[in-house]
């Protein structure tokens, strides 16, 4: 497996997006994430977009962080926030999210970045399976789905 930065624009990033949009539509009763995201956000040094790509050279993961500071969302200054953690379901099993969600934490610590924080929801048991396994706990609520009652949000020091 081959795991490079890739712009969030890219139009493998952008398959791999429609196909997680498309999982949260059936694991929330018809609702995607409607975030505001920008391929902006997820430019060095202030964030990263990555894409891991097979054996036959298929973007078969992705996963990004962007730059957060304090803001009226609940986020605090030095964070750095998780986005687009998908495996698309042929290639779950082999570690690449938490490959992936390694070389993020240590992309955004090299970048001056003091925590990573994510939200998920509990239709995604696995999300937060490796999450917590990887050191994540939970947190006070904030983002976009800070108001959900299924939401759920984590951190982790990247000191």
């Amino acid at each position: 497996m081959r795991i490079q930065s890739t712009p969030y624009d890219h139009p493998e990033a952008v398959k791999l997006q429609d196909a997680v949009q498309a999982e949260y539509v059936v694991r929330y009763d018809g609702e995607s994430d409607v975030t505001p995201l920008d391929p902006s956000m997820f430019v060095p040094p202030h964030g990263l977009y990555l894409l891991a790509y097979d054996a036959e050279d298929r973007a078969v993961a992705s996963g990004a962080w962007r730059r957060q500071d304090e803001n009226d969302e609940g986020y605090a200054d030095g964070d750095a926030e998780l986005k687009r953690m998908y495996v698309i379901p042929e290639a779950r099993g082999l570690g690449l999210a938490r490959r992936i969600l390694a070389l993020l934490e240590d992309d955004a610590r090299a970048a001056g970045r003091t925590r990573m924080v994510l939200e998920t929801g509990t239709a995604q048991p696995e999300a937060i399976a490796l999450y917590t396994s990887s050191g994540y706990e939970p947190c006070a609520k904030f983002g976009h789905y800070r108001d959900y009652d299924n939401s759920r949000c984590f951190a982790k020091p990247l000191a």
